[in-house]
């Protein structure tokens, strides 16, 4: 992997891109941490969906380092590749490195993620191609109506947010706060909101702390499907009645829904995310999109026992 210096040595804006090869192009895939399914996920669908259309994929995973996805980025850019697909670590900085691909002349768009702080999602951030993702507001939404149908006499809530700093420890919980609110003054109320860090482990932790304190509490939100896994087993251990709900269809997901330890999810889709990223980007290198950037979502519906068999986990 070059240094800051080599990458910095990449050609002015008027440059064409490099990486055509008999109609083919080169996309460089800039991804957060692989060692998670999530954004492994991502990588395979875009590899397979590179494969199918004769492009090639170069997959750079940052291990979640901000700094070492900066380095990766000035990395393809130095490499002129036709394109680039950012995963980004964190809004703010990934509009740096959105700058620099723009500067060398090298599209590029985000995926599973924005550019910009506090940027409406509708309005993404003018020098990217495109904006794909997972509806994360409208995601806590759905979870709203879940916690409506699994918990319909109200009462006590509980929120597990993720690792400080997540944008989704937001967009996931906002509307479901107000499906909520929506049901009538004072029929539920979330009386504990603690972080899980998006593990098992510590979601099991911040459920167990909060039964020790609540042990009324009636649903738990865990903005993860992992972190909820874990919350329900919290849940089993301190013999609550209390329900739980996931964001995700992941594996263990769908699999705790399936044995009722989950009520519920919203089934997420990120190797279909990565495939439709790679041939998104490819129409816009063969000339086939030229419109203003949009932020596309993908669909992803709520998940009960009910429905359970329409969610193949994809991670």
């Amino acid at each position: 992997m070059g240094t800051f210096a080599t990458a910095c040595a990449s050609p002015d804006a008027t440059a064409p891109a490099a990486g055509k090869a008999g109609g083919s192009f080169t996309i460089g895939l800039a991804n957060q941490q692989e060692s998670v399914t999530f954004p492994a996920a991502i990588a395979k669908g875009a590899k397979d969906k590179a494969a199918q259309l004769g492009d090639k994929l170069i997959g750079l995973d940052s291990q979640g380092d901000q700094q070492k996805q900066a380095s990766q980025v000035q990395d393809l850019i130095a490499q002129q590749v036709s394109a680039i697909l950012l995963v980004p670590l964190s809004p703010g900085p990934a509009q740096a490195l959105v700058d620099q691909a723009t500067v060398a002349g090298i599209p590029i768009a985000t995926v599973h993620g924005y550019v910009g702080a506090d940027r409406n999602v509708s309005d993404p951030y003018s020098k990217l191609k495109f904006v794909l993702d997972e509806n994360e507001a409208e995601a806590g939404a759905t979870a709203g109506q879940l916690a409506l149908k699994a918990f319909p006499a109200g009462g006590k809530v509980a929120v597990i947010t993720g690792a400080a700093g997540f944008v989704e420890n937001t967009t996931r919980v906002t509307k479901f706060q107000a499906a909520l609110d929506g049901a009538g003054a004072g029929k539920y109320k979330i009386v504990a909101n603690q972080p899980g860090n998006w593990t098992k482990q510590d979601g099991q932790s911040a459920c167990q702390n909060i039964l020790a304190a609540n042990p009324s509490i009636g649903l738990f939100y865990a903005i993860s499907d992992d972190m909820a896994v874990g919350c329900a087993a919290a849940v089993k251990s301190a013999g609550s009645s209390a329900k739980v709900l996931g964001v995700g269809g992941s594996q263990a997901g769908i699999d705790a829904v399936k044995s009722g330890d989950l009520a519920g999810t919203v089934c997420y889709k990120p190797y279909d995310e990565g495939a439709m990223a790679v041939q998104m980007m490819h129409d816009v290198l063969a000339g086939k999109t030229s419109a203003p950037p949009k932020t596309t979502f993908y669909d992803s519906p709520g998940i009960t026992a009910d429905n359970v068999s329409s969610c193949t986990p994809q991670w």
